[in-house]
């Protein structure tokens, strides 16, 4: 098949790249995040970080190599679909783009949130439509003019992000106590695997960071190279947010489950310390925002351009910017509505589910490419044979075992009700 990769612009290098993932994964979660491991494991949280971090960079692995085999745009859904063809990649895609959007509107209203906590004129009802719409309006316009605007904006929200986060991790060593740190008894393998199912969805987004590979300079060494980057950053930047947390408040940790990094730092800076976290927070739900609306329309756009779905118009790329115009509009107009309406609740079940089916597939195509197609010299290749994917379908089914039976019924009624439309989709192309 053909693909209109020769009309993208490839413009985004190692570090735009690293940025996107590390903006899309560090969202609001980590503002939190710190009291809800805190309250589960006490001191000892640190080594469910590690935990964590191991099994991430061995599914990232995977990403690492089916990124390298498969260089054009949609991320996950062109990995899966290459590796066991158009119902798999359907379904692969529906669920990335529907949990996506799902986490769109559920940060869009915490951020109006964050906004309504600081200033009661964002409590108005007409206000929170204005935002919304003043959002979303203006991401999808800022990665319609292109995506070196998209990306640009990206760079800027990532270090925005991430000042607050290194001043409290840098000047918050002198309020450490030592005390507070000492691990008086360590935790047993199933509170240690609850936590970490936790963590997991705190470390996910690398799937839609990556989704932008057909406009990125020489994929198959930078995506792999961009991969390695962000997450050893993110897991450092974590390990190091976790400790000076539990360091200054200690015990009381648990007590901040909304604000636990304003907490800190309004011991460590005084009153300004909480604004700046406060402020921080909304800074990066804005910055997941602005990476989600850049990545996942291109999503949309992969499924049209393999007549995945029938909506031949998502497949257009603009004549000017080059961008898939039309994909970027559809998006961030469906966020926008399910955002208003707050309809969303009721599939969040299904959406903490889907990621995990979605990275299952990836490490299944991972084994299926490179037994099925002939390895090139300039693609990665994960040493060590099969033990890698191996050991990530063994975390991954772990995880999902782990899902509740409210979870599991749902995702299967959503893959029941999805294989129905792939076959009415399959039989209208036929007739």
């Amino acid at each position: 098949m053909i693909h209109q990769e020769e009309e993208f612009k490839r413009t985004i290098g190692v570090i735009g790249l690293s940025a996107n993932i590390m903006n899309v994964i560090i969202g609001a979660g980590i503002f939190a995040l710190p009291a809800i491991v805190a309250a589960s494991m006490g001191a000892s949280s640190i080594i469910a970080y590690v935990f964590c971090g191991i099994l991430m960079a061995l599914i990232m692995l995977c990403f690492a190599e089916a990124s390298s085999k498969v260089t054009q745009t949609g991320g996950v859904y062109s990995y899966i679909e290459t590796a066991f063809g158009p119902y798999a990649g359907f379904l692969a895609g529906i669920f990335t783009v529907g949990g996506t959007l799902l986490a769109d509107a559920a940060v869009s209203n915490a951020l109006v949130n964050v906004l309504g906590s600081t200033h009661p004129l964002f409590q108005e009802q007409w206000i929170r439509l204005l935002f919304l719409i003043t959002v979303f309006g203006g991401l999808a316009s800022i990665n319609v003019i292109g995506v070196k605007q998209g990306i640009g904006l990206v760079k800027i929200n990532t270090v925005a992000k991430l000042i607050p986060l290194l001043l409290l991790v840098i000047f918050g060593w002198e309020a450490v106590s030592i005390n507070n740190l000492t691990i008086e008894s360590f935790p047993d393998i199933q509170q240690l695997g609850k936590t970490s199912l936790v963590l997991f969805f705190a470390f996910q987004g690398c799937e839609s960071g990556i989704v932008v590979s057909g406009e990125v300079i020489n994929p198959k060494r930078t995506i792999p190279k961009a991969i390695f980057i962000s997450i050893s950053a993110i897991v450092a930047l974590y390990m190091l947010i976790q400790t000076v947390a539990q360091g200054v408040l200690g015990d009381q940790l648990p007590q901040f489950t909304a604000t636990p990094l304003a907490a800190t730092a309004n011991v460590i800076f005084g009153p300004i310390g909480f604004v700046i976290l406060t402020v921080g927070a909304a800074v990066s739900m804005f910055g997941f925002l602005s990476g989600d609306i850049l990545n996942n329309p291109r999503m949309l756009y992969a499924l049209s351009r393999d007549k995945t779905i029938p909506i031949a118009a998502l497949a257009k790329i603009h004549p000017s910017f080059a961008t898939p115009y039309l994909s970027i509009i559809t998006y961030a107009s469906i966020g926008f509505i399910i955002a208003a309406t707050g309809t969303f609740e009721s599939l969040v079940v299904i959406a903490s589910s889907s990621i995990l089916i979605v990275y299952l597939g990836v490490v299944f195509s991972v084994i299926k490419l490179r037994y099925s197609r002939e390895t090139k010299a300039d693609e990665f290749t994960i040493p060590g044979g099969l033990i890698v994917p191996i050991l990530s379908i063994a975390i991954i089914l772990y995880f999902l075992s782990n899902l509740t039976q409210n979870e599991i019924i749902g995702t299967l009624i959503a893959i029941g009700v999805l294989s129905v439309i792939y076959v009415v989709i399959r039989f209208s192309k036929k007739k």
